[in-house]
C-alpha cells in the first residue's frame, strides 16, 4: 500500500514519532514464479456462476481493498462483497529480508517520498472496478498528465473555461461545432494545449466531422460550472438577486435553471427572502445516518 507524503506525515505525528530515527528500508512482499504449491498457498474461493463463466472464459478478478478496510472482488464493470473465514495457521518465511538490527548496523538515511497516483496506484487501492474508477476519474474531471493522475484547481479550471468561451463569442462559433485545431492555435499561448483540449472533454463531446475534430459544449455544465463560481465567494446568497446575476454571467444563448444545480446547491424557500447556498452532496458524510443528520441539521437551521 503507497501513502501521499501528508499521510505518512499525519500518521507520524500521531504516533509522536521522528521520521529521522526511522529505518530506512521496506520490505515489499510478494509472490514470484518459483512458488511452490503446497498445502495453504492457496484459497479455495466460491463464486456465482457468471463469475465462474468470466474465469472460464480467459478474464480476470481483482482483490482490492486497503489494509483497514473490507475486501472487495472486481469483475471489469461489477465490484462484489468478499468474506474469509479466518485461519490461524499462517506462517511466511521470506529470504533476503533483514531484520532491525540488522538495518541499524548499515548506513542508510531516512528518505519519506511523496507517491502521486497513476491508473495501476488507483487499481491496486480503490475498492471498484476499473469502469468505475475511471467513470469517477472523468466526473471528477481528472486529468492525467505525464503518467500521473491529477484534479485541477477550480479557479484554473474556471480561468481555461472562460478563455475558450470568449473565442467561441469572439469567432461567432456555435457551442455545438467548436473546432479543436483552432482552439489549440489561438489559445495555445496563453495555456498549455493539453489542459485546453481536457477542459473541452470536461464540458464538452468530442466528434468528428469530414476529418477535423470539434466538440459540442454543455450549456448545462457551464451554467453549473458558472453558479459553482458564484455562490463559493458567498456563505448565503439572495435567490432572485443570485438567479439574476447567474443568468448574466452564462454565455449569452445558454439558459440558466435550478435543476442544472442538483447535488450542487441547496435552495432554502422557508426564510424570507428565499436563500441558496453551495453544498455538494460529495463533501456530506459517506455512513448514510451521517448524511442525514447532516442534511436535517442544515434545515433545521
Amino acid at each position: 500500500m503507497r501513502r501521499t507524503r501528508e499521510e505518512v506525515d499525519a500518521t507520524l505525528q500521531i504516533a509522536k514519532l521522528n521520521a529521522a530515527e526511522l529505518l530506512p528500508a521496506v520490505h515489499c512482499l510478494g509472490f514470484g514464479p518459483g512458488a511452490g504449491a503446497a498445502a495453504g498457498d492457496f484459497c479455495l474461493l466460491e463464486l456465482e456462476p457468471s463469475l465462474c463463466q468470466q474465469l472460464e472464459a480467459g478474464h480476470s478478478l481483482v482483490i482490492r481493498g486497503d489494509k483497514d478496510k473490507q475486501a472487495v472482488l472486481c469483475s471489469k464493470d461489477k465490484t462484489y462483497d468478499l468474506k474469509i473465514a479466518d485461519t490461524s495457521n499462517m506462517l511466511l518465511f521470506i529470504p533476503g529480508c533483514k531484520t532491525p538490527d540488522q538495518l541499524k548496523t548499515e548506513e542508510t538515511h531516512c528518505n519519506i517520498i511523496h507517491t502521486e497516483y497513476t491508473t495501476e496506484d488507483l487499481l491496486d487501492q480503490i475498492q471498484a472496478s476499473e469502469e468505475e474508477i475511471m467513470a469517477q476519474l472523468q466526473v471528477l474531471n481528472a486529468c492525467e498528465i505525464e503518467g500521473y493522475w491529477r484534479i485541477l484547481d477550480f479557479d484554473y479550471e474556471m480561468k481555461l473555461l472562460n478563455h475558450i468561451t470568449q473565442l467561441v463569442d469572439s469567432e461567432s462559433w456555435s457551442f455545438g461545432k467548436v473546432p479543436l485545431n483552432t482552439c489549440l492555435q489561438e489559445l495555445g499561448p496563453l495555456e498549455p494545449e493539453e489542459m485546453i483540449e481536457h477542459c473541452l472533454k470536461c464540458y464538452g463531446k468530442r466528434y468528428v466531422e469530414e476529418g477535423e475534430v470539434y466538440f459540442e459544449l454543455s450549456a448545462d455544465k457551464i451554467c453549473r460550472a458558472t453558479a459553482q463560481m458564484l455562490l463559493q465567494n458567498a456563505v448565503k446568497f439572495n435567490l432572485a438577486e443570485f438567479e439574476e446575476v447567474w443568468q448574466q454571467s452564462v454565455p449569452e444563448g445558454m439558459i440558466t435553471t435550478l435543476d442544472q444545480l442538483k447535488g450542487l446547491a441547496l435552495v432554502d424557500r422557508q426564510s424570507r427572502p428565499e436563500i441558496i447556498f453551495l453544498l455538494k452532496v460529495d463533501d456530506l458524510p459517506e455512513d448514510n445516518q451521517e448524511h442525514f443528520n447532516s442534511l436535517f441539521s442544515l434545515r433545521e437551521k
